[in-house]
């Protein structure tokens, strides 16, 4: 617990920034027009492919014994690809409904 204190202690600026972040993206997200929403959405979610580059250099760099690193990355590129084949298949869907019926 002493530790988890010290670490607190010690990224408290870090921490402070990440949650000014969560609802800095809950307010813009909040207030884009639902028309609107799809699309930047499905753009954004396929900017997520920087993650997944990010998650294998970390990945690449880190020590073999570094485990927290290790599993860290490796869900970050887990999520960072569902991600991004999240967002490609709403912009198909997306695009689908532009097409032409037959």
């Amino acid at each position: 617990m002493h530790n988890l204190l010290n670490w607190v202690s010690a990224n408290q600026q870090i921490i402070y920034i990440v949650i000014l972040m969560i609802f800095v993206g809950i307010e813009v997200i909040g207030r884009v027009p639902s028309v609107l929403h799809t699309p930047l959405m499905s753009g954004a979610n396929a900017i997520h492919g920087v993650v997944i580059i990010g998650a294998i250099i970390v990945m690449g760099k880190a020590e073999p014994d570094n485990y927290l690193a290790l599993v860290l990355g490796f869900l970050a590129v887990i999520v960072g690809t569902l991600n991004v084949v999240g967002g490609f298949v709403v912009t198909d869907r997306m695009l689908e409904m532009f097409r032409k019926k037959k």
